[in-house]
């Protein structure tokens, strides 16, 4: 990397270098808990010192409140299938900090990330002498840094919902996308002033916004935003779409609309209606990367590009006789695409859920100076209601629901869970067993005890790290 980062990493490189990916690892861990500040103001004071390496090269944009991190996932595999170093962050912790940083079409390698750690070390006292970085501003920090020496062509950002107009804000993204946005029935009008709030960074003159397919106050808010500042918009079901699809053996045949065109015999190796809709709007995104939508695409290279599409943690199958499938659920929305995906390609005749709910680490209370134990209250309050909704959702589908906790604080309880999880399926179908690894054993047992062989499943849901810690346990 150029600038002053460089260096620095030469000044310093012996005692960096040897322990690179381990202080990386250890520096994020202690992180986790640390929330950033509205604005990433000790971000961007970082990347000043860099020497902006987030905008040595163009960023797409990826946000809104579900579908982001397979959206993202399609886009880096089809800017591949066209000859496009691609890095890409997104938000699946998964089983590590590198498991969200992509080179490339595959998994940067842990080293390349702790040589860019190594370059922003002795940066960081300068900037946290008011306090300290949070987990996904060092890691992207050192994401940014690792895509400029690489160098990469292009990076794909995966965004929260909360600060995504204060990300883009700090990069050069031509392209921005905005999944479906849910908003809540409650204080319906105070959702839109968020929507607005929050994609103002987002949806700006000099970007063209990719929107998916939106419910009306969503759509609304989001089409007065682009209409003030001018931005062009495309959008889902009138300038590109899903044209058809059918259930293929591992995942679905697909006909896209796009911006340039009509694509026809696409094979994309993930399962249910959501999946279409998020390959969808990625190939809308990179046709107006790579050329404003204004001539087809390369059919073969799009074909090539949707075959390789990650399928870690979306209706993932990994192990038979029972099956088990992993799928990151962790809303009610979400929840809802997988109901449907379930029942749409898999014909099980028992299906036990391991569900493990993560909640929001602070709440608006605490932030706005209410007391520790006032806002854990409203945490759990919030997480439960949330969760009956999620649960109420899976239930058509699911036989039996063992109830699990998650790996700390930012988990909702599981007593908590268990109780919420008895109101909506009964007493005698909630099983409750605090270790995943027991959990997913009494999920096994519960499978097959009840149905004949071959017609047991488990479906491994809720929050993406628990989805995460579930693959390690049974794909090491």
């Amino acid at each position: 990397m150029t600038g002053a980062a460089g260096t620095a990493g030469t000044t310093h490189a012996p005692d960096h270098e040897r322990e690179g990916p381990r202080a990386f690892a250890a520096e994020y861990s202690q992180r986790r808990d640390i929330r950033a500040r509205p604005g990433f103001d000790r971000l961007r004071r970082l990347l000043d010192l860099l020497g902006q390496p987030q905008r040595a090269l163009p960023s797409i944009v990826v946000t809104g409140s579900v579908g982001k991190s397979s959206t993202v996932s399609a886009i880096t595999a089809l800017l591949h299938s066209f000859g496009i170093r691609a890095g890409s962050l997104s938000s699946p912790g998964w089983l590590g900090a590198e498991q969200r940083v992509g080179l490339a079409d595959a998994t940067i390698d842990s080293d390349v990330l702790g040589r860019a750690y190594a370059d922003i070390a002795p940066y960081l006292p300068l900037i946290e002498d008011d306090g300290r970085l949070s987990a996904f501003e060092l890691l992207a920090a050192v994401a940014f840094a690792a895509f400029a020496d690489a160098p990469a062509d292009l990076a794909v950002i995966e965004s929260g919902w909360d600060d995504a107009g204060e990300l883009s804000a700090l990069l050069d993204a031509p392209v921005s996308v905005v999944t479906p946005v849910a908003v809540g029935e409650w204080e319906p009008a105070a959702g839109l002033d968020r929507i607005t709030t929050r994609t103002a960074g987002v949806i700006r003159a000099d970007t063209l916004v990719v929107l998916a397919q939106q419910v009306l106050p969503a759509a609304q808010a989001l089409l007065r935003r682009a209409a003030e500042t001018g931005a062009m918009v495309a959008r889902e079901g009138l300038e590109f779409g899903v044209l058809g699809r059918q259930v293929a053996v591992g995942g679905q045949m697909i006909t896209l609309k796009g911006l340039g065109g009509t694509y026809e015999e696409i094979f994309l190796p993930l399962h249910g209606a959501h999946q279409a809709h998020n390959a969808a709007v990625a190939l809308a995104a990179v046709e107006a990367f790579l050329g404003g939508g204004r001539n087809q695409l390369d059919v073969d290279a799009v074909r090539a590009g949707f075959a390789e599409v990650d399928s870690r943690g979306r209706l993932e199958v990994v192990r038979r006789s029972p099956t088990i499938i992993l799928d990151v659920a962790g809303s009610p929305v979400a929840a809802g695409a997988l109901a449907a995906a379930l029942d749409e390609a898999f014909t099980f005749d028992v299906l036990v859920g391991v569900i493990a709910i993560e909640r929001e680490v602070e709440s608006a209370a605490a932030r706005d100076g209410g007391g520790e134990r006032d806002g854990a209250a409203e945490r759990d309050g919030a997480a439960e209601r949330e969760a009956a909704e999620l649960l109420a959702v899976l239930e058509p589908v699911l036989n039996t629901v063992v109830v699990t906790a998650g790996a700390g604080p930012g988990w909702l309880p599981v007593d908590g869970l268990a109780a919420v999880a008895v109101g909506v399926f009964g007493s005698d179908r909630v099983e409750v067993v605090p270790r995943l690894d027991d959990a997913l054993d009494a999920g096994v047992r519960l499978a097959e005890e009840d149905a004949d062989l071959g017609g047991a499943g488990v479906v491994v849901t809720g929050s993406a790290s628990v989805v995460g810690r579930a693959r390690a346990l049974l794909r090491p």
